[in-house]
């Protein structure tokens, strides 16, 4: 009996307790590889994928940007990087780079798009 009453208290605790917390060092890093992989692309389109990728890593399902027909590589690690981080001065750096992969999806001209990319890598890369 005493151990039914262990198992049962156990159980209880699993369900009390908070859902865990996001990755969003992992989530960074997807971002920041599919920053590149968008900066090293053949075409606009590739460039355009790939961005969208990162967006859908920093801002998160339930985030301004999320493009659901675009693959979310971060869709097992967390709810987006931004809304995962606590830190404000991180958030903030995540919000700029956000703004860099964001005028990388706008871009028309190839050129641009990808140099938005490099830079959108790039900021990611420094973010701790």
């Amino acid at each position: 009996m005493k151990s039914a009453v262990i198992i049962g208290s156990i159980g209880v605790l699993a369900f009390a307790s908070p859902a865990p917390a996001g990755d969003a060092s992992g989530e960074i890093t997807n971002a920041a590889m599919h920053a590149g992989l968008a900066a090293q692309a053949s075409d606009i389109a590739g460039v355009h994928t790939h961005l969208h990728h990162t967006v859908n890593c920093l801002v998160g399902p339930g985030g301004a940007g999320f493009d659901a027909k675009e693959l979310n590589p971060c869709a097992n690690t967390g709810g987006g990087a931004i809304p995962d981080t606590a830190d404000a001065a991180t958030k903030q750096k995540l919000q700029d780079a956000l703004a860099k992969a964001n005028s990388g999806i706008a871009a028309t001209d190839f050129a641009s798009a990808q140099k938005d990319a490099a830079a959108t890598e790039a900021a990611l890369k420094t973010v701790k």
